[in-house]
Formats: structure tokens, sequence, C-alpha cells
């Protein structure tokens, strides 16, 4: 060691004022942030290395990177200052403060620099006593350390006379996977060793799908992180063709509850990507690009479409942890039928109002979820309003004053929502009875202009909660998309392979199909305005729906691909095909429906593209969807159930053509 060269350096702040900075970080972060230098110094690989004294506790560490190593020539540049640093802004970089390599004190007392670059081989040291000041030696080559001399440059920090006790080395590998996972996963050629062990990407859910915008093409990858990454938010990385980061920007779903991503895209497009505008580069592409923004669209309907996967899913964990919590109610007194449903429905209402906003129940504690969820129930099944005391006495331990006060205040909450609900119950109840006979009786009579026109537009409900009201209808709208949907399923004659009865056939010659075309103003998970456009293409009911019809609707899909004024990033279709019923003989459309059973959507026969799904529904399914969804209601109502025999088809087609 060459003392006569030996200099030394203070860093522009006091002791005191260094360590102020560290008083919250973790004992492990030091580490953390020495091996994010040897990264920012352009390191491939960074091995981290514990030895253990004989009560089996750490007692040094060593963290070697093969990076760019410390120019000891420049040394007040970088360890003389402090939250002030000489690294260029680079979106591949961690540290951009200056104090990270500072952060030992935390561990140890002492901290050395082994480092060799194109200036040569050097040691810097610094005493956590005095840690405001450094020196440094430059080394001849071969008193350099040995893991150092096998390297063209890089660095080797020793920190020892350890103060604080790290946990063990098997628990420092699993905070290191989650501190480092989303980088190794960024960037494939970088590696991390703690003591020998390679550091593994966390538990994830990839993604992967080619974009392409233009003529440029991008590939791809999100990554779902199952736990939330310590040092970096919902990032999405850009990176040229040689696979360099160019650009980083915090992803539209950054802040969403326990939802953790890293967005990763590759393309050659990137190549000449500036972050931004320059005069001295005027074909740079940039954040303002045309390009970029229409990758940006299509990437946020690709994570939303995940988002919502995803929050399903979670909803389905949630709810199922209000169970074992026991936060349902018990339903006590009720027989096991009613007992049954009710918790079922219990649990679907939880579920779909988590989806809906996560938030609701997530800052809830244990005795706000408890009345939310029976009150939920109370509310959705009964109109005994009494009864909502039972549910804040089984969730609170309230006194005697308290739960007279209670008692009072609901006492006077309305009913008159809940009771107009009934109403319109029992309406749509018979209106359900008196269509189900029309379709066992009068099908081969029925036309669709006028009998089923007015009846479907009157009881648009029988497709779910959420086409409750359709609105008026839109004449240019409706226009074109009846347009190119005769172009793709009105082109061929009915013929006996669309009847399962040949005496089925003539009637069904005289029918025609019915189609109904609606685009709703909508909101997506994010709040912003979108349109829903609904398509309903309603077979005459005396054909059986088959692979034939299933496939017109396909390519009606394809069409309306093409359509350019179909073409916005707000507007999102569903096609629906109803008919009397699926053929028997039929295969096709019966292993679509089981394919996607999973996904829960009745009739849902295709959803592979995010903005266009299709469903298949006979009228019988949407008919015992209704029964099934009210069943306990129905019940609890006690329903006369009015024979329709002695009506004519005209008398209830009259009837279920009034709205109900």
């Amino acid at each position: 060691m060459n003392e006569s060269a030996k200099f030394s350096g203070v860093a522009e702040i006091g002791n005191e004022g260094i360590k102020k900075h560290f008083q919250n970080i973790e004992l492990w972060d030091p580490l953390f942030e020495l091996v994010w230098n040897g990264f920012d110094a352009k390191a491939d690989k960074v091995a981290v290395n514990f030895s253990e004294d004989e009560f089996e506790s750490i007692c040094s560490a060593t963290v070697l990177d093969d990076g760019e190593g410390i120019d000891h020539t420049t040394l007040k540049e970088t360890f003389g200052r402090f939250y002030d640093s000489s690294k260029k802004a680079d979106p591949g970089q961690h540290g951009a403060h200056g104090r990270g390599r500072l952060a030992f004190h935390r561990l140890c007392r002492n901290a050395s620099w082994y480092t060799r670059t194109r200036q040569g081989d050097a040691v810097i040291e610094i005493d956590a006593a005095d840690i405001k000041s450094y020196t440094c030696v430059p080394l001849p080559a071969e008193e350099q350390r040995a893991s150092v001399q096998v390297l063209s440059q890089g660095t080797l920090v020793e920190l020892t006379n350890f103060t604080s006790n790290l946990p063990s080395v098997s628990s420092l590998v699993e905070k290191f996977s989650t501190e480092f996972g989303w980088f190794l996963a960024v960037r494939s050629s970088k590696s991390i060793l703690v003591n020998g062990k390679t550091i593994e990407v966390p538990a994830n859910d990839l993604t992967q799908k080619q974009i392409v915008v233009d003529s440029d093409s991008f590939d791809v990858q999100i990554i779902r992180w199952e736990d939330k990454p310590t040092s970096e938010k919902s990032y999405i990385y850009l990176m040229n063709g040689s696979g360099e980061l160019v650009y980083k920007t915090l992803s539209t779903l950054n802040n969403k509850p326990n939802f953790f991503t890293s967005v990763c895209i590759t393309s050659s497009w990137a190549n000449q990507f500036a972050s931004e505008e320059s005069l001295f580069d005027p074909l740079a592409h940039t954040p303002a690009s045309d390009v970029w923004k229409k990758l940006w669209r299509q990437l946020g309907v690709l994570t939303n479409a995940i988002y919502e996967d995803f929050l399903r899913k979670k909803a389905d964990e949630v709810v199922q942890s209000y169970e074992d919590k026991g936060y349902f109610p018990l339903f006590q007194g009720l027989d096991d039928g009613e007992k049954a449903w009710r918790h079922a429905h219990a649990r679907e209402l939880v579920k779909q109002i988590y989806i809906a906003d996560p938030q609701v129940f997530n800052n809830a504690s244990k005795k706000q979820l408890k009345i939310i969820i029976r009150l939920l129930d109370r509310l959705a099944v009964s109109n005994e309003n009494d009864a909502l005391l039972e549910v804040i006495n089984g969730a609170l331990d309230l006194d005697d004053q308290s739960t007279k006060q209670l008692a009072e205040q609901l006492k006077r909450t309305s009913l008159e929502n809940i009771v107009s609900t009934i109403e319109i119950l029992q309406r749509r109840a018979v209106a359900v009875d008196k269509l189900r006979y029309v379709m066992n009786e009068h099908y081969r009579e029925v036309l669709e202009t006028p009998d089923l026109q007015l009846i479907i537009e009157s009881n648009t409900w029988l497709f779910g909660p959420k086409y409750e009201t359709l609105g008026a209808e839109e004449d240019t709208f409706t226009k074109i998309t009846k347009k190119f949907r005769d172009e793709a399923m009105g082109q061929s004659a009915i013929d006996e392979e669309d009847v399962e009865n040949l005496a089925d056939l003539k009637g069904a010659q005289r029918q025609t199909d019915l189609f109904l075309a609606r685009r709703i103003p909508a909101t997506d998970s994010l709040g912003n305005q979108i349109y829903k456009c609904l398509i309903v293409e309603i077979k005459r009911p005396a054909v059986s729906l088959n692979k034939k019809h299933l496939r017109q609707l396909e390519d009606y899909a394809d069409i309306i691909r093409g359509i350019p004024e179909f073409d916005a990033d707000n507007m999102y279709f569903e096609l629906v095909l109803v008919g009397r019923k699926i053929s028997s003989a039929d295969k096709y459309i019966k292993r679509e429906l089981q394919s996607l059973s999973s996904k829960g959507e009745n009739g849902l026969v295709s959803d592979g593209d995010p903005k266009m799904k299709l469903y298949v529904l006979n009228w019988y399914t949407l008919l015992n969807s209704f029964e099934l969804t009210n069943s306990f209601m129905l019940e609890k109502l006690r329903l006369k159930r009015t024979e329709f025999d002695g009506l004519t088809k005209q008398e209830l087609i009259k009837d279920l053509q009034e709205e109900h």
C-alpha cells in the first residue's frame, strides 16, 4: 500500500446531519444500497457474502460487483457529496442522491471500498464514528483484493465490526428477492448471488402480448407480483431493441390496492427514443408521439382487463376470509333451504360490491365489516326494517341505551325503495310465466315483428340487471350495425339444418329474425367515459341454435372490428345471440359455453378480445336465471301462479308488450 499517496476528504455535511437521514431504515437496507450502487455502475453481476461467528451470527459482509468501479481521482465529486450526486439522469439508475453508500453505519462501524477502474486500483475507507470523512489510498495491482484482481474493473465493499444483528441468511435471501425481483425480471442479463445462491424472481403472474401500432411492433410483458416490491412502484418500462432501458413511467394502475405490476415493453421503435422533444433531435420518438399514445391506450385496455380479472379472484379470496372470520350472519331460525340461499346471496352481493370498489371493505374495521355485510343482507331480501336491529346487536356490544336509540333511528328508515322493488319483482315474475307459456305453446305462431319486437324492448331486464334501461334507439348506430349484420347473418335461407322438428320448418321460413342495437353511455373501472354497445340477434322461435348461427355471430364480430366508426378506444361491444333453444345435436356452442363457464358470465362464448364479448342464450336460460336469482323473494312473496291455458296468443302478447 502506497501510504505516501494517501489522501482524505470530508463530505459537505456534519456527522449527525448524515446519520439523521438513516434513522428509519431497516438493518438490511445498507446492503441493498450497496447492491444498487453496483448496478448503477453498470454491473451485470453482484455477489453478497456473509461470514458468521461461533454463535452463527453474521459478523461481516462483502458486496462484490463487476461494474465500472469508483474513480479515486474524482472522489470529491462522489464521496465528497451528500444528497447530491454526480450520476447523470438515467431511467435505469436507482441512486441519485449520493447518500446510499453511507447507510452502512446502521449496521457496522467500518466500510472499505476496494475498487479497480481504468485509472488504477485503490481502497477507500470510512469509519462510522467520523462518517463525514473518508480516506483513499491508491493500491499496486498485486495488493488489490484477490476477488477484484480477476476483474478488469469492479468494486468490493467490506463491512466489518458489526454493531447490529442481521436476520439469518435464509431470511435475507427472501428480502433480496422482494427488493430486486422486479429489477431482475426487467433486466434478465443481471444477477445477484447471496452466499453463492442466485436470487430468484419472486412469485408472479406473467401476461405476454405483441401489440402492433401502425407499422411498429411492441413485445409486452405484464408481470403482476403477488407481494409488493419494496423499492419500486408499478412502472411501465420501455426498452430498445438491445434490451436497454430508455424510459420508465408510472402505470395508470399504480395506486390500486394489493395490485402490483411491472410492464416491460421491448421494441426497435425505442432505438430513437428521447424522454422529451428536442430541437437537436427532431426525429426522436417521445412520449408525445402518436405511436406512444396509441400504444398507451392499448396498454390501458390490456392492464385493465388483467386488473378486473385480479379483482374477481381477489374478491373470492376476501369473501372466503370474511366467511372464515365469522363476518356473515348465521341465519338462525331459517330452514336449511332458505339458509343456504341467503348465505349464497350475501356472499355474491359482497363480492360484487368489492369488485366495484374494494376500498369499501379495505378501510373497514372488523366491527364495521360485520355491520356492512349484515345490513346488505337484510336490505337485499327483507322489508322488515325492525330486523336490522338484530344485525347491529349481532355485530356490536351495545348497552341498553345505545340499543334503544339505534332502534328508534332504524324505525325512521324509509322502506319505499324496498316496496317498489317487490312490486316490480311481482310484475316480472308474472311476465316470465307468460313468456314461458308462449315459448312452449305458441312458438310456431309468434312473429318477431310486431310480436317479439315490443316484448323485448319492454323487458330488457331479462338479459340481466345491467340492461334494465337501454334508452332510445339511435338511428345512425342502428342503421350501421344492421347493415353489416345483414351482410354477416342475413344471407342464408332457413333449411332443415336450422330446425330439430321438420314440422317447424314451414313456420320458421315465414318468421324473421329480430335485431336490437343500442349504444349505452357508461364508465369503466377507472371512471373513464365509454360506450357499451349492445347488439342482440334473436333467432325466430322455431329455429334451434347450432354451430352455423354462432359462426355467423363470429363473422359479424369480425366485421364490426373492421368498421372505422367502431374502432374508437372507448367503444366496447357485447353481441348476444338468443334463440328458443340450442339444438340437441349441437356440440360446438355447448363446448364454447363449457370452456368459459369459470368466468361466471351466463352464456359467454368468447372473450378473447377485451373490447368484444360474444354470448349465446336461450329463452329458457333467461327465464330460469330470473327465477333462480329471485327464488327466495318469489317464494316469500307467495305469488299466485296463474294458469294461462285459456288465453289466446294475442292476449298473452299484448300483455307482455307492457313494461314490467
